[in-house]
């Protein structure tokens, strides 16, 4: 289990940790305990800070969401044609994975068993709509293929980018240093609009 030194606790360091530990036990089976002794300090010194455990897990996921729309409000995500807008925030979704990776990676796990779980679910759905809408918009100004149906295409997408969660290690897969991120956002784009945009 991840441990932090006491005399390095921050309550950005405190986040950190509790991600780690609600990764690593899941969320319903880490108790304000567990993220006590991960992070080096008593339960009363996480008080002082945050409500409890679901204020820890609400701001960690709000990272994740933050990160995730604000690639839509960033200007190439507005300007252009929808295969162009839809290319920008692709790549810009894979470069957030990976920079936020322990904290995207909670979101995807949450299940709506509790009242932040079920808010961060609704985020992501309607994030997810907005990209969805893209692709349906790049479709209707004829830059995508026709046989393959919109909503399918979608999800296949989210499958692919989503599932870097699973393989990623920033550190590398040997331990000596960033595993080419720059080769994975390339390797995800050329992939997916290799597959979807019409043979010119």
């Amino acid at each position: 289990m991840t441990t932090a030194k006491r005399d390095t606790y921050t309550p950005e360091t405190l986040l950190s940790v509790a991600v780690q530990v609600f990764i690593e036990r899941g969320y319903d089976g880490t108790s304000m305990e567990h993220l006590s002794k991960a992070a080096g300090i008593s339960k009363s010194s996480i008080y002082h800070h945050v409500t409890g455990k679901e204020e820890l897990l609400r701001r960690a996921v709000s990272r994740a969401l933050d990160e995730l729309f604000g690639i839509l409000e960033e200007e190439h995500a507005r300007v252009g044609t929808a295969a162009e807008r839809l290319e920008y925030v692709v790549r810009r979704m894979v470069e957030v994975l990976m920079a936020e990776l322990p904290y995207v990676t909670l979101l995807l796990r949450v299940r709506g068993n509790t009242g932040t779980e079920r808010w961060a679910l609704e985020r992501r759905r309607e994030f997810d709509h907005r990209v969805a809408a893209l692709l349906k918009a790049a479709a209707a100004e004829g830059d995508v293929r026709e046989d393959v149906e919109v909503r399918l295409a979608t999800r296949l997408v989210f499958g692919m980018i989503n599932s870097i969660v699973e393989w990623y290690r920033p550190e590398g897969p040997d331990g000596r240093g960033r595993a080419g991120e720059r080769e994975v956002v390339d390797a995800v784009a050329r992939l997916v609009f290799g597959g979807l945009r019409k043979a010119s």
